[in-house]
């Protein structure tokens, strides 16, 4: 049978469309968002999980701030009906030798917290497709020696190349470290960073640190195969408002430089924190370079992180 030219015309058109909206179908599925977590002990989180009722009837604790009345609506998402921490099975985390849904227990230990918690619920509310986390954290780091990036000069720091080499095997081989993914590809979208305490206590390193942490952001988006890839900053300010030491106040005030120079317009944010101090009496404990182990605090501090990468990757867009 001899098809019409008209025929022809119209059955190619409606195979095209068809075609046309599979791929649409396809494209809309998303690739996997995937964001890094970087830094030194506040950024592997020591805020505590279980609530000391002896010290302070268990005050700055997770399960503290969860049940008190000034706290547990912001919270609310983090616990289910019988009151159980909620496992996310839309957004996992790759934490060095830990893995799985993000949950509370993905800090320095199982019974901790860190920025890793909040930053994650923000990301899997906002995003349709599932969320990876990559946690890059050792405590007692440096960016002037441990972190060193490449374009500093001297010996390139064991951590930097660690978080290169972490980054780039996670993504390398996802099924393994992500055992839910499904092939759909990946976007490498954001990397997170709290450090800045072994600086911070060195003078060399604290005049060093603007120009370091330049270089590591620079170095980092070269190394990973990402120009502009957001960054963003949160302050070494665990001693609250009142801070007056000379190096804290110098090291914070070269963090903030970092993103207000002008090559990083966009795509670097720096999220204050001394607001998120908690005193020692309202808190697990008085260690002060770990936040007085607060919960809240570390909570608050992965909020600020996630909605400044939100507001990165909208000015991404904006750009585009």
């Amino acid at each position: 049978m001899k098809l019409r030219p008209a025929f022809v015309i119209l059955l190619t058109a409606i195979l095209m469309l068809s075609f046309s909206s599979q791929a649409k179908a396809e494209d809309s599925k998303g690739k996997l968002k995937v964001f890094i977590l970087a830094g030194q002990s506040n950024m592997q989180g020591h805020g505590f999980i279980k609530a000391d009722e002896k010290r302070n009837g268990g005050k700055g604790s997770l399960e503290f701030i969860a049940r008190d009345a000034k706290t547990k609506k912001q919270l609310a998402h983090t616990v289910d009906v019988k009151g159980n921490w909620v496992v996310r099975d839309d957004v996992w985390i790759w934490y060095l030798d830990r893995k799985g849904g993000l949950t509370a227990g993905f800090g320095a230990t199982e019974e901790r917290i860190g920025p890793e918690f909040q930053f994650g619920h923000v990301m899997g509310e906002h995003f349709k497709e599932p969320v990876l986390l990559i946690k890059l954290a050792w405590g007692g780091k440096s960016v002037a020696k441990d972190f060193r990036p490449p374009s500093s000069g001297g010996e390139t720091g064991e951590y930097y190349k660690l978080v290169v080499k972490h980054t780039k095997d996670v993504l390398s081989n996802l099924k393994e470290h992500y055992p839910a993914y499904d092939g759909r590809g990946y976007e490498l979208l954001g990397l997170g960073w709290h450090q800045g305490w072994n600086d911070r206590v060195n003078q060399a390193a604290n005049d060093a640190y603007e120009e370091n942490l330049s270089n590591f952001i620079r170095d980092i988006r070269k190394d990973l195969g990402e120009a502009n890839l957001p960054f963003v900053i949160a302050e070494t300010g665990m001693s609250g408002p009142e801070e007056k030491h000379p190096r804290a106040l110098s090291l914070m005030k070269a963090q903030a430089a970092v993103a207000k120079r002008p090559e990083f317009k966009g795509n670097v944010a720096f999220v204050g924190t001394r607001e998120f101090y908690r005193p020692k009496e309202e808190s697990p404990s008085g260690q002060s370079y770990h936040w007085n182990t607060n919960a809240e605090t570390y909570f608050l501090i992965g909020d600020g992180m996630a909605k400044a990468m939100l507001d990165l990757l909208k000015e991404r867009e904006v750009v585009k």
